[in-house]
């Protein structure tokens, strides 16, 4: 019972925190990994959970959606596809013992993608700007298809890194930059599903049970977080990112 609850709260709010600022990862992996979900099924059991928020999110900005610069609307799902696959199929053959090393690393590397993330954008967005012509199609790929690998493996700090990339490959309007956030991590994460049930690492009532408080977290639990000044809300999720890693190497 304490158990279901520790992870339906955790749940809620990493819903939350995805539909305002993102960083939900942080808590969902951590908590699975706390009640005895070995780390492999706890990062495919917390990627399941949180994959009706992308859905929703991309839904939301239908309207807005266009590809960046250098790749068509069919090249970026096709890429999405192909990279989640990868990244998910490298995940399956990744021991728990090799994973629970990476964990403390990986969190570290996703922590600080959220902390610098306007500096990364801003820079992302400047270099594409001193570039007056359209970037290279292999090389816009290329970086699409590594993104997409990690969001496939490693959830954490997914969007900082598409939204950084749509930068650089030089698009400008916000809402086109978030709704292609959402509809790739939605593709990658849908796909990787997929392959983590085919290779049987996903508890599935956990999964279910978080899908639901995510959703809902998502809805009802942005209302308040938008209240918080964004610095409070950013750094806090810094500091859980911090903590949670710190547990992890201390638990190594």
């Amino acid at each position: 019972m304490l158990d279901t609850a520790l992870i339906l709260a955790a749940a809620f709010v990493a819903g939350a925190l995805n539909s305002v600022a993102g960083g939900g990862s942080f808590l969902t992996l951590p908590a699975l990994v706390f009640i005895g979900v070995p780390p492999v099924v706890a990062n495919a059991t917390g990627t399941v959970a949180l994959l009706p928020g992308y859905m929703a999110g991309a839904w939301g900005f239908r309207e807005d959606m266009q590809p960046p610069p250098g790749l068509s609307m069919r090249a970026v799902v096709l890429l999405s596809l192909i990279g989640g696959s990868a990244g998910a199929a490298l995940l399956l053959v990744t021991s728990d013992a090799v994973f629970r090393k990476l964990v403390p690393w990986l969190l570290l590397v996703a922590t600080a993608l959220f902390a610098f993330g306007p500096q990364l954008r801003q820079w992302a967005g400047g270099s594409g700007g001193h570039d007056s012509g359209a970037p290279s199609v292999a090389k816009a790929a290329f970086g699409m298809l590594v993104v997409a690998a990690y969001g496939g493996y490693f959830n954490g700090g997914l969007g900082i890194l598409l939204l950084a990339l749509f930068g650089l490959l030089g698009q400008t309007q916000l809402n086109a930059m978030n709704g292609m956030k959402n509809l790739v991590s939605a593709l990658l994460t849908a796909i990787a599903v997929v392959i983590y049930a085919v290779g049987d690492i996903v508890f599935w009532r956990e999964a279910l049970i978080m899908m639901v408080a995510a959703t809902l977290g998502g809805y009802g639990g942005a209302r308040v977080a938008r209240r918080l000044p964004p610095a409070v809300l950013r750094w806090g999720i810094v500091a859980t990112g911090l903590v949670m890693a710190a547990l992890f190497f201390w638990k190594q």
